[in-house]
């Protein structure tokens, strides 16, 4: 790993946090596929910068899926990892993605409430009734920030945490995000990406109590993200 290039990836450092910009294609955490993880940079990244000596601590805080951009959490220290896992729990730390997509949404902005039951062996997310027994509900807030002439650029607030929560409630509304072929779009994007960036992180700093406001750029080199460059 070049960590000068892994260096401008990082959003956030201190003593208790480390924020990085996760590319699409990068699992968070070790999987059955043996690929190197974000979670394993994070560790040699800190070793090297800091010159460690044995096995190095990082706490990982949340995941996002391997297909999706964005700002991932990790923590230095137990202290803080248990901290920011009780945030988490909390649904203190506020989340924004950015999604694509290809059909307008009507309305441009508003509230979605869904009832999910995840397929673990499809690895898939469906939405279902009230009343099915594995069931929970799912809240976000969508907002259209700019359309193109092919492309719409929406903000979306996370109010719960559920397995594809957002691509299976785009997705249910006739939006499937940009490349999500297993949520509905009509075709891929040629880096096995979809459309789908975690944008923004605030949260109160776990040790010092500071608010924290963590923006993460988007791909703008690729499709369609560099159609929405005045958006930013």
């Amino acid at each position: 790993m070049e960590i000068d290039h892994f260096r401008q990836r990082i959003l956030f450092e201190d003593n208790h946090l480390i924020i990085i910009n996760k590319l699409a294609g990068e699992i968070v955490q070790g999987d059955i596929t043996g690929d190197l993880s974000l979670l394993e940079m994070v560790k040699a990244y800190l070793k090297e910068a800091y010159n460690k000596p044995g096995n190095v601590f990082a706490g990982l805080v949340h995941r996002i899926d391997r297909p999706v951009s964005g700002a991932v959490i990790f923590t230095r220290t137990g202290k803080a990892l248990s901290r920011m896992s009780a945030l988490l729990k909390e649904r203190r730390i506020e989340k924004t993605y950015w999604a694509v997509v290809a059909n307008l949404p009507e309305p441009a902005s508003a509230s979605l409430e869904h009832y999910l039951v995840r397929n673990e062996k499809l690895n898939k997310t469906f939405v279902a009734s009230r009343d099915h027994p594995e069931a929970k509900p799912a809240l976000l807030d969508y907002t259209l920030i700019a359309s193109s002439q092919r492309y719409h650029l929406l903000s979306i607030r996370l109010h719960t945490g559920r397995h594809h929560q957002i691509r299976a409630q785009l997705s249910a509304i006739g939006c499937p995000i940009n490349g999500d072929l297993k949520y509905g779009a009509k075709r891929s994007n040629p880096d096995g990406s979809i459309s789908l960036h975690a944008r923004l992180l605030e949260f109160n700093h776990p040790v010092t109590g500071n608010r924290l406001r963590i923006e993460a750029a988007v791909p703008d080199e690729l499709l369609p993200w560099r159609l929405f460059s005045e958006a930013r």
